[in-house]
């Protein structure tokens, strides 16, 4: 069985038991999350529409994702730029669907 949910502006396929990395949600590890299914399947029938199965999941930690460095530059100018960047990402754990 699976399901495709949408969170963060994204959109994933999921199963039970997946561990999938979303954009920062609001809430501590522990806490329990629901998702509205755009699309989901148990094997035989494919069912179509948002709100179709409610997906649940546990969040299991919310932390900073790897840096990205900028690097900006125009040559002949000695005109260099270096930043880098950390966004914040959560670890939810799929526990149901349906």
């Amino acid at each position: 069985m699976f399901a495709v949910i949408k969170t963060g502006g994204k959109q994933y396929r999921v199963a039970k038991d997946d561990v999938i990395v979303v954009e920062k949600l609001a809430g501590k590890a522990g806490d329990k999350i629901t998702f509205d299914s755009l699309i989901s399947s148990d094997g035989q029938a494919l069912k179509i529409g948002a709100g179709a199965v409610k997906v649940t999941g546990e969040l299991v930690e919310t932390k900073k994702g790897e840096k990205v460095t900028v690097f900006k530059k125009r040559r002949r100018n000695t005109y260099r730029r270096k930043a880098g960047h950390r966004q914040a990402e959560s670890h939810v754990k799929i526990t149901a669907i349906g």
